[in-house]
């Protein structure tokens, strides 16, 4: 059966965290100058404004996901909401500021879709959903939710999507997307990062290189989100109320990955291969954070060195994205070489 990639042309969707990472990516592909898409109005709802190349082809809505009367006028005539925004942690804030935006901030746009009548929800979930901390080797979607969490910012995205997922009727049709480590131009978590570290003349790598873990363009991640609001409304029966892992290419080493970005961008690795063990650099992890703990009433900093950041980049996590090409067409846009050409254009700038 062939699978319909556009979403209807009358079509009004909704972007919360449409001027974050992932979100320009999606503002990209739906307005971009190869999208195929063709709609009726665009609007995105963030505290920031967004992409200014797209500033006159989208309605921008100034709010967060805590005001649901805001959340309910940004939705009233929307036809699918692209659920993007939420706090991406790695184990040093708050479980109360995480819950308040990634699960709270969900059942509040959950309810605003329901209450003006949106006809479907596309989740940008986590692979997290599924990390506990130990090896998951060459999971998928059946995979269980482990029974406890590796920190705060798992829990929200797991409980989050489960509501996402109940959510699911024949009124409100959704589906969660879990993106593998997503990595392009902007990218504020990995490479950004990296850099940093090489530019201050000393590079370090977490584990033995043994680990490997899965890895996403942020464009691809964006075209897949565009095909699933596409499936939704198109009445693609397989993907309602199913969850998907978004991955486009063979498991690697998380550093040895992001060594090739950095030297591309320009930057000097030194030394070359300085391999820090997982006790030692966990101990590291419990002391930047009992620092920026102790500090947070003078100054609130996240520490680039956490426990749940060393367990993640030394842990084996794989999974391949099979079932997202089978319910909806998940085809990887962009290759490897031109994901690495885009994302090291803008770092060498």
């Amino acid at each position: 059966m062939a699978i319909d990639k556009t979403i209807p042309e009358d079509s009004i969707i909704l972007i919360t965290g449409g001027s974050g990472f992932l979100g320009r990516a999606i503002l990209h592909e739906l307005l971009g100058e190869s999208s195929i898409q063709h709609l009726k109005e665009v609007r995105v709802l963030d505290l920031n404004p967004p992409d200014s190349r797209f500033a006159e082809q989208l309605r921008f809505i100034k709010g967060d996901l805590g005001d649901l009367n805001i959340l309910q006028e940004a939705c009233k005539g929307v036809d699918v909401v692209i659920h993007s925004a939420a706090i991406v942690d790695w184990g040093t804030l708050s479980e109360k500021e995480i819950m308040a935006v990634n699960y709270q901030g969900t059942l509040n746009v959950i309810e605003a879709c329901r209450s003006t009548y949106v006809k479907a929800l596309v989740f940008t979930s986590s692979l997290d959903v599924l990390f506990d901390g130990r090896n998951l080797i060459n999971v998928n979607e059946g995979s269980p939710y482990p029974e406890k969490h590796s920190t705060s910012y798992c829990v929200s995205k797991y409980r989050a999507e489960l509501k996402v997922l109940e959510a699911n009727d024949e009124h409100l049709r959704t589906c969660s997307l879990r993106p593998a480590d997503i990595y392009g131009e902007g990218d504020p978590y990995h490479i950004g990062s990296l850099i940093d570290m090489a530019r201050g003349g000393f590079y370090v790598r977490l584990g033995n290189g043994k680990s490997k873990c899965q890895h996403v363009y942020v464009g691809n991640v964006a075209q897949a989100h565009v095909l699933a609001a596409a499936a939704l409304l198109n009445g693609n029966d397989r993907i309602p109320g199913q969850a998907y892992f978004l991955t486009d290419g063979p498991p690697a080493n998380f550093f040895s990955f992001f060594d090739s970005f950095v030297e591309g961008a320009g930057y000097r690795i030194w030394p070359k291969n300085l391999w820090l063990p997982r006790w030692f650099a966990f101990i590291l992890g419990c002391i930047s954070e009992s620092i920026a703990f102790l500090a947070r009433p003078i100054k609130k900093y996240s520490p680039k060195m956490s426990r749940f950041a060393v367990t993640y980049t030394c842990t084996t996590y794989t999974f391949n994205a099979d079932k997202a090409r089978k319910d909806f067409g998940f085809i990887p846009k962009y290759s490897s070489q031109e994901a690495f050409d885009r994302s090291i254009a803008e770092f060498r700038s």
